[in-house]
């Protein structure tokens, strides 16, 4: 069994096409292994051990037959607890939709099933997907497989807390302001957003629209082009999901980055870095230098405005979004003797403390009389954001930068200042806000042992450009291959 979770999602998919493992055993394999970590844990929000077996006897059956089988043939995957899987509970960590059951798949699941993989369960996440630590669900706080006395980062947190502590090789996350890739830095995992518009937003519970993006979860950059191509593409149940050509993103992962223009922005690299944080990731950066990339210093000016922005921007599109949750047309409702006590009380009762501050904030940003002075402005300086990434990837074909200022913090320890909490993504924002891809990926370790990030950003589409360069920097590293030292 342990050789079985050492291995990565693509020897997984070569072993069971080539009947040197089935996927019952790998299955099998992994389901044992979360039975046994998931106390200490809690990655999961929902297992679906029994539904994950018999797809696995699918997948074996069509092999059996001779019959082709998808690229993930038989591979478990987790699938945040914000994506719809026909038959499942879709909760968002919320009290408010507990026992929701999602009535259809999502177009990334879809998929995922046509590229036959096997699903596992329905990982922890904030409610709503608000959150940087993923101790505001509802159903319990994930703890961080390094040292379960600290987070495992947020919102995706349970996604990448289970593809550190091997209960699945591959996990599908949400990112909205950096909730795939600052949980991954903090779990020491791969995670990617994709080009906003590239994997289809269809089946995702919308929290912020213009920001909201899915993507994988893995641990080596060779998983995370496997899974991308699997998920990305045009839907037309979307109308943000952008029609043009995949590539194929695993064919140019070994082409050399000799030449490569790589740019490291001064607003990134600041005195309140973490200093072993700074070490790592300029380490990192050695290695490109090494491998023959070209890297210069650049500016990216409207940085500082960036967390401002977002705070303004992402709850005002929160506001709008929940507000279909009255207690009326599904989800919680509270007992009430008339209909304005009934979605009042439904929606304080149903919502946590943090999805009702950031609907208060996106409430008030849009109401009469301070639109303009908030949400509009904000939509200008988003713009100025933009602008800025445009003229850097004029010059670099990649900027590099750590993906949060610190390592994983204890939990609790910013639970009552918010503030703090948000400039967590202090990082990561940016990429949202300008609709570009970027990846996390771990680059080192702090000296009490917790993962470091390195984050990559590219122009929109140029996933492979990003896919390319971490690959190579993997070949020359084994951060990627450390593990915790789960009992």
């Amino acid at each position: 069994m342990n050789e079985i979770l050492g291995l990565s999602a693509a020897e997984l998919a070569k072993k069971i096409r080539g009947k040197e493992l089935s996927s019952a055993e790998v299955t099998a394999a992994f389901l044992d292994h979360t039975t046994a970590c998931e106390p200490g844990i809690h990655a999961f929000v929902t297992r679906l051990a029994e539904d994950a077996l018999q797809q696995a006897a699918v997948v074996d059956g069509k092999i059996k037959r001779g019959e082709s089988v998808g690229a993930l043939a038989g591979v478990p995957i987790a699938v945040k607890d914000n994506i719809m899987v026909a038959g499942a509970r879709t909760t968002c960590s919320s009290k408010i939709l507990e026992n929701y059951i999602a009535p259809y798949d999502a177009h990334i699941i879809t998929r995922l099933r046509a590229a036959d993989a096997v699903f596992v369960g329905k990982t922890n996440l904030d409610e709503f997907a608000m959150g940087s630590s993923t101790e505001n669900s509802a159903f319990g706080v994930t703890r961080n497989p390094w040292n379960r006395e600290y987070i495992p980062g947020g919102s995706s947190g349970g996604s990448a807390a289970a593809v550190a502590a091997r209960m699945a090789p591959l996990a599908i996350g949400s990112d909205t302001g950096g909730s795939i890739r600052q949980p991954a830095a903090c779990c020491g995992v791969v995670g990617f957003k994709p080009t906003y518009g590239r994997v289809s937003r269809y089946g995702l519970v919308a929290f912020a629209s213009s920001l909201d993006q899915i993507g994988p979860f893995s641990t080596t950059v060779e998983d995370t082009a496997l899974l991308l191509s699997a998920i990305a593409g045009h839907d037309a149940g979307d109308s943000t999901s952008v029609n043009a050509p995949v590539p194929d993103y695993q064919a140019g992962l070994s082409r050399s980055i000799k030449g490569l223009k790589i740019g490291l922005p001064k607003e990134y690299f600041i005195a309140g870095v973490d200093r072993e944080v700074d070490t790592a990731v300029k380490n990192a950066i050695e290695v490109f230098r090494k491998l023959g990339a070209e890297v210069r210093e650049i500016s990216l000016p409207h940085t500082a405005y960036a967390v401002a922005v977002y705070y303004i921007l992402a709850p005002s599109e929160a506001s709008a979004n929940l507000a279909r949750y009255d207690g009326v047309k599904y989800g919680f409702r509270a007992a009430c003797d008339n209909l304005l006590e009934e979605y009042e009380n439904t929606r304080g009762e149903g919502f946590g403390g943090e999805v009702k501050r950031r609907i208060m904030l996106g409430t008030y940003a849009l109401s009469s009389g301070y639109y303009d002075a908030y949400y509009g402005k904000a939509q200008k300086v988003r713009t100025l954001v933009k602008q800025d990434f445009d003229r850097a990837f004029a010059e670099v074909d990649l900027i590099v930068t750590p993906t949060a200022p610190t390592t994983a913090f204890k939990i609790g320890e910013k639970s009552a200042d918010p503030l703090q909490m948000y400039l967590s993504d202090i990082f990561t924002i940016s990429c949202n806000l300008a609709g570009i891809p970027g990846i996390s990926m771990p680059c080192g370790f702090s000296g009490n042992g917790l993962p470091i990030g390195m984050q990559m950003m590219a122009a929109p589409f140029a996933e492979e450009t990003i896919l390319r360069a971490g690959y190579q920097y993997q070949q020359q590293t084994a951060w990627h291959t450390k593990r915790p030292p789960l009992s």
